[in-house]
């Protein structure tokens, strides 16, 4: 059965779902692509859930003011939802979602002619990278590395496969070459690569792929689908977690915004590891282990117009001793108690919209957080919520918050916080100092980084469209580019110098200062020896006057190891959890002035002088149309 047919939006269609609750965690039964193995993960998934909520458990937004009281988020924590159904889904192959024919015709065509020549086993090396940090900004994040691994474990071709190619390759094509490709796997393919999630930057090596011409020009144009989009979002997820600070709670919720049900799969998973909390992606969650939450729909606002339609009218107290209450009764007592206090005329109260948050609440008494500017937040919203939540504290209950989806989100939340305040303290109600504050509405980068400057009280940041569609930019433009052949080196040398690659294979090593921040990224050849921490170099810097610098590194790091070896993967498969704490422990190690969202400083990535002499030694001899290394 498709997996993408489970897909549901819980921020668009919780209401309609009975079994969920409202700011749910759900706890994932295995992280299914991202481990390969069917072991359960309940237990670890919740614990991670643990972990990702006692962070932050007692965190207050500072007003100007100074106020310190301290607003808790534990009731989240609380509220996770966990899931009981220990049966196994049936899995997607890998090979089904990535197959070998996920690539570009001419990648057939130049390994057809490569078989006809005799090069389809010569030994090549291939290189990985992306040639501008996206976003205007200093740094990258490296994601889709795992998923790589395993589109090569699985890289084969079927009977029908072939079948297909022999329809759509030219005529005159030798059959025997599609016997050939029955046969062709990844057995004889190394590669070296980052660390999923690591820090990177423009210029530098990512992938080494290193194997049989043939086999290693196929797999390009998989290997660049994969590591593109994921890179791309991770980054961008990273870029929103630095503009809203590390206190913050972020909720991606792309899925009905993404490029298609794959597209928001990834989207999902990889904002995760960008350093978002929560996803409204049920599947995504299901999948790889990331929280799940939801709110409420206008539509269910919209859908009640009276009381009459609220069944049913009754709800029994928290600790279950007494009779069921008539719960529309004692909300419009607190209604007007709540209107006395704040003078606004009730006559102006939404009825429906009352109507809907009772029918709501008598559903989730222990999970009420509704969607407050449907008509409107001041007249109506905020006065029907605070009349519902009451009557739950009333009943021992613990509402949890309102969302924000339009107007002013930083004024009308600090309004909304105020009337929490007088709330508590008019009535005795402590629980009215916990309520959250969620804030949506088109929120881009550059209006959370304006949001974040502004004095607000709100606890949760959704974000959709501009996330999952990398709004200002649409690819990282990740280039899969050949480096050796036969153990001798290859460039292209291109008339537009930022095309041109750097030949030969390569070592990358990173050079840290006395404080562990990295501050340059050196590429040598492989051949060379490493640089010593407290010994004095020379580099010359790329995008420069081909000038040398000199550095002394504290320390030195080699950034790339082997992850697949003859046809395995030798690398641990780390999960999205795993993978986003890495990444946060990454970027803190990352200078302030790299971070910057506007106008950061550029990062230093530069060669050895060896190297610098084999890439003058290539452009000399293309001026004078000699071959190097024949």
């Amino acid at each position: 059965m498709d997996i993408y047919l489970y897909i549901m939006d819980t921020y668009g269609y919780i209401y309609m779902c009975v079994c969920t609750h409202t700011f749910y965690s759900i706890s994932a039964k295995a992280e299914r692509f991202s481990l390969g193995r069917r072991a359960h993960a309940h237990a670890h998934a919740h614990a991670s859930l643990d972990r990702l909520w006692d962070v932050t458990l007692c965190e207050r937004s500072r007003t100007r003011q100074g106020d310190s009281k301290c607003r808790t988020l534990q009731l989240l924590k609380n509220m996770a939802a966990t899931s009981t159904n220990t049966c196994q889904p049936t899995e997607r192959s890998f090979r089904d979602r990535v197959p070998p024919l996920l690539t570009d015709l001419y990648q057939f065509t130049m390994a057809y002619a490569y078989w006809r020549a005799g090069r389809d086993q010569e030994t090549a090396v291939f290189e990985l990278f992306f040639r501008e940090n996206p976003f205007g900004g200093a740094f990258t994040l490296f994601a889709g590395l795992n998923d790589c691994l395993r589109f090569l474990r699985s890289f084969r071709f079927g009977e029908d496969d072939v079948e297909f190619l022999r329809s759509v390759m030219p005529p005159t094509t030798d059959p025997a070459f599609f016997q050939v490709l029955l046969q062709l796997d990844c057995s004889k393919v190394t590669v070296r690569s980052v660390p999923e999630g690591s820090v990177v930057f423009a210029r530098v090596p990512l992938m080494e792929v290193e194997g049989p011409l043939a086999v290693v020009q196929l797999v390009e144009t998989s290997l660049l689908c994969l590591v593109n989009y994921a890179s791309l979002v991770c980054s961008n997820a990273a870029r929103f977690r630095v503009a809203a600070g590390p206190e913050r709670k972020l909720l991606e919720m792309g899925l009905r915004r993404a490029q298609g049900p794959d597209g928001g799969l990834t989207a999902s998973r990889y904002t995760y590891i960008g350093g978002f909390d929560l996803t409204s992606n049920v599947q995504a969650g299901f999948l790889f282990g990331i929280p799940v939450t939801g709110t409420m729909a206008h539509s269910y606002v919209t859908s009640f117009t009276c009381l009459e339609e609220v069944w049913p009218q009754t709800l029994v107290a928290a600790n279950g001793d007494s009779d069921p209450v008539d719960f529309i009764a004692l909300t419009k007592g607190w209604l007007i108690r709540a209107c006395e206090l704040l003078r606004v005329e009730s006559r102006r109260i939404h009825e429906g919209e009352l109507a809907a948050f009772l029918s709501y609440a008598i559903a989730y008494p222990q999970n009420f957080l509704s969607v407050i500017d449907s008509y409107s937040v001041g007249c109506s919203g905020l006065l029907n919520f605070c009349a519902v939540a009451l009557a739950l504290c009333e009943l021992g209950y613990r509402p949890v918050g309102v969302r924000l989806d339009s107007g002013d989100l930083c004024s009308l939340s600090v309004d909304v916080r105020q009337v929490f305040r007088r709330c508590s303290e008019h009535f005795s109600v402590p629980a009215f100092d916990s309520l959250i504050i969620v804030g949506t509405n088109n929120i881009s980068e550059k209006s959370l980084t304006e949001l974040s400057l502004k004095e607000n009280q709100i606890d949760v940041v959704g974000v959709g469209t501009h996330l999952v569609t990398c709004t200002t930019q649409p690819s990282l433009g990740c280039v899969y580019k050949l480096v050796e052949v036969r153990g001798r080196p290859r460039m292209k040398i291109s008339e537009d110098p930022e095309k041109s690659t750097v030949p030969g294979r390569k070592q990358v090593y990173r050079l840290m200062d006395t404080d562990g921040r990295p501050f340059l990224d050196l590429l040598c050849l492989a051949v060379e020896a490493p640089p010593e921490p407290g010994v004095p170099l020379s580099c010359f810097p790329l995008c420069s006057d081909r000038s040398s610098v000199s550095v002394t590194p504290a320390q030195v790091h080699r950034l790339r190891q082997e992850v697949f070896v003859d046809g395995q993967v030798t690398a641990r498969l780390c999960s999205a959890t795993e993978t986003r704490t890495e990444v946060q422990t990454a970027l803190k190690t990352l200078h302030p002035r790299h971070q910057r969202l506007q106008e950061p400083d550029s990062y230093t990535v530069a060669l050895s002088p060896t190297l610098q002499e084999l890439l003058t030694e290539f452009h000399t001899a293309n001026c004078n149309n000699v071959l190097i290394g024949n």
